[in-house]
């Protein structure tokens, strides 16, 4: 039996409209699932105010939201294990298994990969879903339906550490700390770094940083940030630069502010197709350059780690707002406005 679902579609540049569909039943191996809450990505931002996310133009209409938590509703033939009422965590990704990358292990960059939030498969901005019972992470009790959206997250910075190969003791900056960049500074803190600059130039997020645990604030605004970090470090720079921004020259900021031999690793996405990287510096330093792909099986160590510290996490989540609101909520989002971290769409229960 179908059921009656509430969606966004963004239709346009800045333009979400709200329509009604039918869920049918749950086909064998999949549940259904109430979404309770979903949080806005950077990418999500991209899609509503650029129309792409950097060289993937959107195709209208679509459904964006891929940092989802809900509650199951019924389950098809086949699932066991789950039951009405359980409280999940959703994965987006939708891998095939059967590709040579999946089969070594390298799920994140699978030849057949359906992400939920892009044009070829739907995101999670809807009331209700139907979604393979192995894309489904339980919940523990000490994590809410709230906090169980940062898995996703929380996930691809805890998988842009295998790139930042960070040894205790070893110090970081973290370039933009919206955020996945607060998420980022976390996971720094956790794995042992001794020192990590914060670099932004909105001040209530260098504010959400420093309450994260950076140690030195930096405002590109007034300073310029790779000067002011050889400054503080005798000239040697940092032993890796995260980026997590992707405006303003921040690649080249990052390789600047490493020291010889060290790492720069970029999770954001710019916007632009083609970014300038000044490649003297890259080459004279002999700095690794790595890039970030979504998140690999990191996403159990992500749940553990908010199961463990929720009160860690929990200050990121600023703003919450219904469905119907999302059109403004995104508009907040855009223009940085009343402190906002971490932005929920939510559906009440």
């Amino acid at each position: 039996m179908s059921i009656p679902a509430r969606t966004a579609e963004l239709t346009a540049v800045r333009r979400f409209r709200i329509v009604e569909s039918s869920i049918p039943d749950p086909a064998p191996g999949e549940v259904q699932v109430r979404v309770a809450a979903v949080g806005v990505c950077g990418s999500d931002l991209h899609s509503y105010s650029e129309g792409a996310v950097g060289d993937s133009p959107c195709v209208y209409p679509m459904v964006l939201g891929h940092e989802p938590a809900g509650v199951i509703v019924k389950t098809g033939a086949g699932v066991s294990g789950w039951s009405p009422g359980d409280r999940a965590a959703l994965e987006p990704a939708l891998y095939c298994y059967h590709c040579e990358f999946c089969r070594s292990g390298h799920h994140n960059v699978c030849a057949n990969l359906r992400f939920m939030s892009n044009p070829e498969a739907p995101g999670f901005f809807r009331e209700y879903l139907n979604l393979p019972a192995r894309n489904l992470l339980a919940l523990s009790e000490s994590v809410s339906l709230e906090l169980g959206t940062l898995v996703e997250p929380l996930a691809v910075a805890l998988h842009s550490m295998q790139f930042v190969a960070l040894e205790r003791g070893e110090t970081a900056a973290v370039y933009g700390v919206g955020p996945i960049g607060l998420l980022t500074l976390i996971a720094l803190k956790t794995a042992g770094a001794a020192r990590v600059w914060a670099i932004d130039p909105v001040p209530h997020r260098l504010e959400l940083a420093r309450c994260a645990g950076a140690d030195a604030l930096i405002d590109p605004r007034s300073v310029d940030p790779a000067h002011q970090i050889l400054a503080d470090t005798g000239n040697r720079g940092v032993d890796v630069a995260i980026d997590c921004g992707g405006k303003h020259d921040s690649i080249n900021q990052c390789i600047h502010s490493t020291r010889r031999a060290g790492r720069v690793v970029v999770t954001a996405i710019p916007s632009e197709v083609r970014v300038p990287i000044e490649f003297s510096p890259l080459r004279r330093k002999e700095v690794a350059l790595y890039n970030v792909r979504r998140s690999n099986h990191e996403s159990p160590a992500a749940l553990a780690l908010l199961a463990g510290r929720p009160d860690l996490f929990a200050p990121l989540i600023t703003h919450t707002r219904p469905l119907d609101q999302i059109s403004p909520a995104f508009s907040l989002l855009e223009n940085y406005a009343d402190g906002v971290g971490k932005l929920l769409i939510t559906f009440p229960m």
